[in-house]
């Protein structure tokens, strides 16, 4: 049961020949968000978006996600997860992709370094049984995303129920194509009050989001916004739910 990897599945497609506009976040947004697995709370996961330079020349945007439970669920199983992404503001690619998971005896440590320029990445793991990072080089197609900035990316789009969007992705070694399909629209109770959300369900290809999940949908916004709001999924052993607890920096107030 991986809590964190919700910021994973909301990693959805964009067709990158679209013009972007970045309006959909304020710098300094964040979001978090409260996980129960069915009736029990089960810790929160945050997802944030400030501004920094990489390399000390290129401005970049920092996406970073982390995970924990709570001292209650801890004792059953212990999450402590961070995930960044560094984004470039002007080129809108990926520059590094950096991955640290503690999920109950299990523990990740992945850093992929993205030269766009040359369609190439740099994609390093840490084996904690030998005591030694392990290095690969791979090619990488035009414009991919990592799991995070695709995300900022979609929210500028226009998601139609009954059709569905790709997007070349690259984490954790592989190259892979993402669809989300996009069911419908619904009107649920949100922390800013009734809002009307778009359900989507992000699918990927030979890598689950969730270790054991079977499908997982996501209500986001239904405007330009495009704000997650839940997150739901069932996996091998319950059902668990990620719903949106606190906004900062966002357009809207809460209720």
């Amino acid at each position: 049961m991986k809590y964190s990897k919700i910021t994973l599945v909301f990693a959805l497609a964009i067709i990158w020949f679209f013009t972007v506009d970045l309006s959909a976040f304020m710098i300094g947004e964040k979001l978090t968000f409260d996980i129960k697995y069915g009736i029990i709370g089960a810790g929160r996961a945050s997802l944030t978006i400030t501004e920094s330079v990489h390399q000390d020349t290129i401005p970049v945007y920092e996406i970073r996600s982390e995970a924990r439970t709570n001292s209650f669920f801890d004792r059953f199983f212990k999450v402590r997860d961070e995930i960044v992404s560094v984004w470039d503001q002007e080129k809108l690619v990926t520059r590094k992709f950096h991955k640290r998971l503690r999920e109950g005896g299990y523990r990740q440590n992945r850093i992929h370094f993205y030269y766009p320029e040359q369609n190439l990445t740099v994609y390093m793991r840490y084996s904690y049984s030998d005591e030694e990072w392990r290095e690969d080089v791979m090619d990488i197609p035009d414009n991919t995303q990592d799991m995070l900035s695709a995300f900022y990316l979609v929210r500028q789009k226009e998601l139609t129920p009954g059709e569905s969007v790709y997007v070349q992705a690259t984490a954790d070694g592989r190259s892979t194509e993402v669809e989300v399909k996009v069911h419908r629209i619904e009107e649920i109770d949100t922390i800013f009050g009734e809002k009307e959300c778009v359900v989507i369900e992000p699918i990927l290809e030979n890598e689950s989001i969730f270790k054991h999940t079977a499908e997982i949908y996501i209500w986001v916004t239904n405007d330009e916004y495009k704000i997650p709001i839940k997150l739901e999924s069932k996996v091998i052993f319950g059902h668990f739910r990620a719903i949106l607890s606190d906004a900062q920096n966002v357009p809207y107030s809460k209720k």
